[in-house]
């Protein structure tokens, strides 16, 4: 679930402006630096604040870039996002990016079990390596398990008029990534069929 919530949080940092156009969250470092303040815990970067720098802010927008190529991949034979359906990366060269990220941080399973609970293992971070590093290769590691995993198969991206989002279904009779779309939606169709009553009137 981790993995699904930071692989979609990362891909829909591009949106609908409400105006008509695109927006993104991170077009700038303290666009990022916000963002990341707000997942902290999930990137393991709580303890260690992470000051944004033009090469931190760059290398995440790399790595959204070709998340977002591979999920309109994943979405077919669906249309992927119209944000970036006309510029999206080769595939190969999406996954390069991804697995590249991944690698920049080695890891190693680690045990804990506290009194009241079970045995857990996760992985983490072998040696003491840069935040900024440890940030790319989270968010990077988190794409791959998505698009690994089961979520993948629910991934569509949004067809309500002017949404740019990706989502998973959270059920078989959701279409839209959020209720306010769906209603756009729904009065969009409404007005197309009003337009064609009309041009089909004598």
């Amino acid at each position: 679930m981790t993995a699904t919530r930071l692989a979609l949080d990362l891909a829909v940092t591009i949106r609908h402006d409400g105006h008509g156009g695109v927006a993104d969250d991170l077009a700038g470092p303290e666009g990022l630096a916000d963002w990341v303040r707000e997942r902290a815990a999930l990137l393991d970067c709580a303890e260690r604040p992470v000051t944004v720098d033009e090469a931190l802010h760059t290398a995440v927008r790399e790595l959204r870039a070709a998340l977002r190529s591979l999920f309109a991949r994943a979405v077919r034979p669906g249309p992927p996002s119209s944000a970036d359906a006309h510029r999206l990366l080769p595939e190969a060269e999406a996954i390069r990016r991804l697995n590249a990220a991944a690698a920049l941080v080695p890891t190693v399973p680690r045990l804990s079990w506290e009194p009241d609970a079970g045995p857990t293992v996760r992985l983490r971070p072998a040696g003491s390596p840069p935040a900024a590093d440890r940030i790319v290769a989270a968010l990077a590691r988190a794409a791959l398990t998505f698009l690994d995993g089961p979520d993948r198969a629910l991934l569509r991206a949004c067809p309500a008029p002017r949404c740019v989002r990706y989502f998973v279904k959270d059920h078989a009779r959701q279409e839209w990534c959020t209720p306010s779309c769906g209603n756009r939606a729904r009065v969009a169709r409404h007005h197309g069929r009003r337009r064609k009553a009309q041009g089909d009137a004598p």
